[in-house]
């Protein structure tokens, strides 16, 4: 919510802003779905201050993949290509991470074989590609929907 210049916030209300995580993107094309909190997971709604940087990486991700996927027609789904490696795009078939500081990405390569990336936080790099569905598949995986699902109902046991 934005405040008016006339409202009046309380200690506690500024400092929580202060710690919650913030975004921001601005879009050359108008139909882009901007990643924000309006559309963030419960568990990217709450404070930076009991996370660790892999458990923050690992929810900012399932966000961006979601939004990518969201933006996707039936006939693609997600793929990661990674960065700095011959490794390609891979088909995003689970994400995970490893407190303090480490996000792992499981799924399978262009030439079916299971693949598993381990990757520092200090090191994230990674891109969400559009790949075509698997012909025989009737529907496309959609792994951000089950991944934030996951995250929200993690955020209901832990609250």
């Amino acid at each position: 919510m934005t405040k008016t210049t006339m409202e009046i916030e309380t200690s506690a209300e500024m400092l929580e802003d202060d710690i919650l995580p913030k975004c921001r993107e601005i879009h050359t094309n108008p139909d882009a779905r901007p990643v924000s909190g309006d559309n963030a997971p419960k568990a990217l709604k709450t404070p930076n201050a009991p996370k660790s940087a892999a458990q923050w990486a690992y929810e900012r991700i399932i966000m961006y993949i979601q939004n990518f996927e969201a933006q996707l027609d039936n006939d693609h789904e997600v793929g990661l290509g990674l960065a700095g490696g011959n490794t390609g795009v891979i088909k995003i078939e689970g994400l995970g991470y490893y407190d303090p500081d480490i996000v792992t990405y499981y799924g399978i390569d262009n030439s079916g074989a299971r693949t598993q990336l381990i990757q520092h936080v200090s090191q994230l790099n990674v891109t969400l590609v559009a790949s075509p569905k698997h012909s025989d598949q009737p529907e496309p995986t959609r792994i951000g929907f089950q991944l934030a699902t996951a995250l929200d109902n993690d955020a209901d046991v832990t609250t």
